[in-house]
């Protein structure tokens, strides 16, 4: 295949103007030299998303399909050395060992163990203990609108929420209770599925009205801020996530709400599309009526640094 290394070169061989976001990869492996630095370009407009790979000598190979998963080259005897390009882009960045005299780096626990509704479940735990046993068990007795019952709620709403997630099925990957930063702010669940990553924070309403118009949320005629908390909380974790996994995530914030027996209402979604209110019992088939955004290969990238606890501390 002829060179293009040119931007003229480029246009010529159907490279969109503007891919021109260019990182270097090195590789290893029996299907490229020793060492290969890859040039790999992330290109997105008009609704599509590309990454364009070429060999060090600026020979395009083709590109990958990021919603379709699909990799395109005019000469098919490049298709593996496109997917190896593809691939090692993807990869988690591997941490360098440390230097002599220097702390080694972090170890991290595994979040993928975490129990959905842990955070809660503890909070509520702590102010029981707080409490005392003789006022919890009269404030339960009473229906007394405590942070003991607040908590615990909260926990069962997690938990209920997690029932429906698990019925997303293979391709997906769902943690639970993820803790961020060293304020005591947790997620309550992240997706990582075909259509992206999502930000799930369960709100449990028993008995409540429940109305939505744009970013106000209004619970028994109560305003809360929900859409702005999840908008922040969902930036945050893609901003956490491109950090460690090398390649741009974006994160959509849903606001998944149980309990609502009197009324639930949406006038309208939040109109930057960043937040989006649902039921419990529809966030399933929400997730799964998406457009597919991310390949497999960058499912199980984002997964590996997501379940990392050590990614959410900073």
């Amino acid at each position: 295949m002829a060179q293009h290394g040119r931007p003229e070169d480029q246009r010529a061989a159907g490279i969109p103007p503007g891919a021109d976001r260019a990182e270097k990869v090195q590789s290893t492996g029996s299907l490229a030299p020793a060492v290969t630095d890859w040039t790999v370009r992330r290109w997105a407009r008009y609704g599509h998303e590309r990454l364009y790979a070429e060999t060090p000598g600026g020979t395009v190979l083709g590109y990958l399909d990021v919603k379709t998963g699909r990799y395109h080259s005019d000469d098919q005897a490049n298709l593996p050395l496109l997917q190896r390009a593809i691939a090692d882009h993807l990869a988690p960045r591997e941490t360098a060992p440390p230097a002599p005299g220097t702390e080694p780096p972090p170890t991290w626990q595994d979040l993928s163990e975490n129990r959905a509704g842990a955070a809660a479940r503890e909070r509520a735990l702590a102010e029981r203990a707080a409490q005392g046993t003789f006022k919890h068990l009269l404030a339960r007795l009473v229906g007394a609108r405590t942070e003991e019952r607040a908590w615990r709620i909260g926990a069962d709403g997690e938990e209920a929420v997690a029932a429906q997630l698990a019925a997303l099925g293979d391709g997906w990957r769902v943690l639970h209770a993820v803790r961020v930063g060293d304020r005591g702010a947790d997620i309550d669940h992240v997706v990582i599925g075909p259509p992206g990553v999502f930000t799930v924070n369960a709100k449990h309403h028993p008995g409540a009205a429940l109305w939505v118009g744009g970013d106000v949320v209004m619970v028994n005629g109560q305003r809360m801020p929900y859409v702005r908390n999840s908008r922040h909380e969902a930036r945050r974790a893609g901003r956490l996530l491109t950090e460690q996994v090398g390649f741009p995530v974006t994160a959509t914030g849903i606001v998944a709400v149980m309990g609502a027996q009197k009324s639930f209402t949406i006038r309208s979604q939040p109109e930057d599309g960043a937040v989006v209110v649902v039921m419990r019992r529809r966030i399933t088939r929400h997730l799964l009526a998406q457009p597919v955004r991310l390949s497999p290969r960058e499912i199980e990238a984002i997964y590996d640094v997501a379940r990392r606890s050590t990614t959410w501390r900073l």
